[in-house]
């Protein structure tokens, strides 16, 4: 007994933690756990599912099944149950009936959030992208403050090259951490890839806003190299805004001459290649 005591407190612990070691946590259910389910006490629930998502995470389908028949026993109607079932058979790539389950959830209860999560996914996995869409759309209509799920959309309609929506998901990441300078050069460099004339001044701004918020981000200082060139030799542009473009990309080539002074001015186009978004 002091030996499933030893081994619920490290799994407890591990919970806690959110550390997903899995091999471990089935090496403890080999050795002792499995024949001393009964002994488990209130833990039960929480160990059942914390190993059936390290079976699943090892692909030992065995395990995983035996847990959720276990949890089946004691909560015949659960929708976390349901929801681990769901998992089952997305790893067994039986999307069609995974999302069966997962609809059911989602109709009994609207906010589910990790089974619209887990439905996402699946679609993902079948690179079925509009439905992901559509479905991450509405997920986000009822979860507005979910920063994961607009990056996760703005990701989704860069793949389908939609990028003025793609835009407007980064907008919405940067309304949640102005203060990310990251973020301010991915909506830079999705402007910059979408092209025209102001979409590239506006690249120009965000680039800029990178920089002041984050001296060192070279993708943001490479960004704006790219933007300012591409202003000065634009037909469109009158010669005084070229000419401040034109003084803002020699400060450019000067910051990254000195941050890598190895490497030669004539060189620096070459590495710039990678920037723009591609599929």
């Amino acid at each position: 007994m002091a030996n499933i005591t030893s081994n619920l407190e490290t799994l407890r612990i591990w919970r806690e933690n959110n550390d997903r070691k899995s091999r471990e946590i089935i090496e403890i259910w080999i050795n002792n756990l499995v024949l001393n389910i009964q002994k488990l006490g209130k833990e039960k629930p929480q160990v059942l599912k914390q190993v059936c998502i390290a079976a699943l995470d090892c692909y030992n389908m065995g395990i995983a099944r035996k847990c959720i028949e276990e949890l089946y026993r004691d909560f015949p109607k659960s929708l976390r149950v349901k929801k681990l079932e769901a998992m089952y058979l997305e790893a067994e790539e039986k999307y069609e009936d995974a999302i069966e389950i997962l609809d059911g959830i989602i109709k009994h209860d609207e906010t589910n959030s990790g089974a619209r999560k887990r439905k996402i996914a699946i679609l993902k996995a079948q690179n079925k992208n509009a439905e992901a869409i559509k479905e991450l759309t509405d997920y986000l209509k009822i979860f507005m403050a979910d920063f994961e799920g607009w990056q996760e959309l703005s990701e989704l309609y860069i793949n389908e090259q939609d990028f003025s929506k793609a835009a407007f998901c980064v907008e919405e990441l940067i309304l949640h951490k102005p203060h990310n300078h990251l973020l301010h050069q991915r909506y830079a460099d999705i402007k910059y890839t979408q092209g025209g004339l102001e979409n590239i001044e506006l690249a120009r701004s965000y680039y800029c806003q990178a920089l002041k918020l984050n001296p060192k981000n070279m993708r943001a200082l490479y960004g704006l190299y790219l933007a300012t060139t591409a202003i000065t030799t634009s037909q469109k542009c009158s010669s005084q805004k070229k000419k401040e473009a034109q003084k803002l990309s020699e400060w450019v080539l000067e910051q990254i001459e000195q941050q890598y002074k190895d490497v030669s001015i004539d060189n620096v186009e070459k590495r710039l290649e990678a920037l723009q978004i591609k599929n």
